[in-house]
């Protein structure tokens, strides 16, 4: 299952679908009344037909064919256009999509899926259970550059019984199997025979979901339309606008001034700057913890990174708390790795890497870094030890971050530099390549622990979900023996295993998961918070007749 990357830490909705990657946690802290700031408003309006929702962005999507890419903007996009056949509901349990049921056979070794009859994609044709098994043949074919085959290598074969019913075996019982099937289907007829790296997809995708493509401005919006013979009902919202806005001060003001319907606040925009009377009366805000975590993140493959004491003395060098509450103002919590604390999978029981400026200098004295000309810089082999940690442009609680960390390794006598790069170059760049030192970014995760995909070392190389290069033959043992059992002791235990190797080996140093701030406006109804958050049902949101602002979509 996916975990996506993440241009902003509080991302404020997540419209993502099911993706085959890894999946992480099991749940997180709901938006239920006891943790939700929004105005307790009677729901007296009644649900209407019309207007446009503005939503914004700070980096533009990638790719709108959902295989070929790994990012939060091109998935929340994507995510309102096509389907898979299975999806998580508000509470993180798995119901129907694009199968209407399903049978599970031969203790999980046999799925059988009975798709819906009459859905049809954006242009009018059928779907029929043949896209889903090119999807399925696309996803493992080994020229289509994807992150997310490693779930579907598991399949030892999908067999067509009819149209509308396809079934998978695999070899052995495969914990993540059904949600696996949450990947969105893509349309045979638009793509049987062509490479899909320069399908015109990419740029005008046609799905089954409930927003049909409209148009994309590249570095501008991206706009969507309700699709009137979707099968689950017409959306209420008769469009959907991304505006690429890749500054966040800029969105703030174009929230408050009426032109984009949500945002995820930072902590200093949600405590300090949006508690008028005014704000209240024309905005809901929600605060719940979020399906993400930020992290510092080493390429393992360049020195000094190579080197576990480095990593090591790197971790002692920051105060997780001091930029937890200098930088989130304490809407967040500290992360020892990639499950978020209080839930499910997560280990407490980790090696901790303590505020310990002493300790983080004596691990780079015994990994030969020495200050031999007393300028403050620790030098090994006559070179400083100098390196640059990038980052994506338009988040300012990364950069702050960055800033914090900077300062208390120049403590420890290591000189840092900061690169704040656009997001798509970030990601095309430097990400993908592996061309940097250091970064900080966020994983955005979904509720299964399974974490193949990102931490398993088949998973390293170009476009792949390890780019810092983490292999580890234990590591690799418990992944996979973890997807391959239902016992959930048993994979507690593995995952357990996993975490403790992870804290000792700090190919990342797990800063925090942040609180979710999202502030959406009064006008937009239909929101009703749950276990995984507001967005779950988008494709009810509306604005009463009286209060909606666009007649046309753009």
């Amino acid at each position: 299952m996916a975990v996506l990357l993440s241009f902003i830490v509080m991302r404020h909705i997540t419209r993502t679908p099911i993706v085959a990657a890894m999946v992480i946690l099991l749940s997180f802290i709901a938006c239920s009344k006891e943790n939700n700031k929004a105005p307790q408003r009677a729901q007296t309006n009644t649900p209407s037909y019309g207007d446009v929702f503005m939503d914004a962005s700070l980096g533009d999507a990638s790719n709108l064919i959902p295989i070929l890419a790994s990012d939060t903007s091109s998935h929340d996009v994507a995510g309102l256009i096509y389907n898979g056949l299975v999806k998580y509901d508000k509470n993180f349990q798995i119901v129907p999509d694009l199968a209407e049921r399903w049978d599970i056979e031969q203790d999980g070794k046999l799925i059988r899926f009975h798709l819906r009859k009459g859905v049809r994609w954006h242009d009018g044709q059928p779907l029929t259970a043949a896209d889903v098994l090119f999807t399925y043949r696309t996803v493992i074919d080994p020229k289509t550059p994807t992150a997310y085959a490693g779930d579907f290598k598991q399949v030892k074969a999908v067999k067509l019984l009819d149209d509308y019913t396809i079934e998978v075996t695999y070899d052995t019982p495969f914990a993540p199997a059904l949600i696996s099937w949450g990947m969105s289907v893509l349309p045979e007829h638009l793509l049987k025979g062509k490479d899909i790296t320069k399908s015109m997809l990419a740029r005008q995708p046609v799905g089954t979901g409930p927003y049909v493509f409209k148009s994309w401005q590249p570095g501008s919006r991206i706009v969507l339309k309700a699709n009137n013979d979707y099968f689950e009902g017409r959306p209420r919202l008769d469009g959907v606008v991304y505006r690429i806005i890749p500054d966040d001060a800029t969105q703030f003001l174009e929230l408050k001034a009426g032109n984009i319907d949500i945002k995820g606040l930072t902590p200093l925009q949600y405590l300090r700057q949006t508690s008028s009377p005014d704000f209240a009366a024309h905005f809901a805000k929600y605060k719940y913890l979020a399906d993400a975590y930020t992290f510092l993140g080493f390429n393992l493959t360049r020195p000094p990174f190579d080197d576990l004491k480095v990593r090591q003395a790197v971790a002692h060098a920051i105060d997780k708390e001091e930029i937890i509450k200098g930088v989130l103002f304490g809407q967040g919590l500290a992360t020892t790795g990639p499950y978020k604390p209080g839930t499910r999978w997560y280990n407490p029981y980790v090696p901790k890497y303590a505020y310990d400026p002493a300790k983080a200098r004596a691990l780079l004295a015994e990994a030969g870094f020495k200050d031999t000309n007393a300028d403050g810089i620790l030098e090994k082999n006559g070179r400083p030890f100098t390196f640059t940690i990038t980052t994506n442009q338009g988040n300012p609680l990364r950069e702050k971050t960055a800033q914090i960390i900077q300062q208390r390794l120049k403590y420890i006598g290591i000189d840092t530099k900061i690169r704040i790069v656009e997001w798509t170059v970030f990601l095309k760049e430097f990400v993908d390549p592996g061309n940097f030192d250091a970064v900080i970014l966020g994983w955005t995760i979904t509720p299964d622990p399974d974490a193949f995909d990102v931490w398993h070392s088949s998973s390293i190389g170009p476009r792949k979900l390890n780019f810092v290069g983490f292999s580890n033959a234990e590591v690799d043992d418990l992944l996979d023996k973890a997807r391959h059992t239902f016992d959930e002791k048993a994979r507690k235990r593995y995952y357990d295993r996993f975490q403790v190797i992870l804290a000792q080996e700090q190919p990342y140093v797990f800063l925090y998961a942040p609180y979710a701030l999202p502030a959406v406006s009064s006008r937009i109804k239909g929101i009703v918070p749950a276990p995984a958050g507001i967005s779950y049902n988008f494709k009810d949101w509306y604005v009463p007749k009286a209060r909606q602002k666009y007649s046309v979509v753009p």
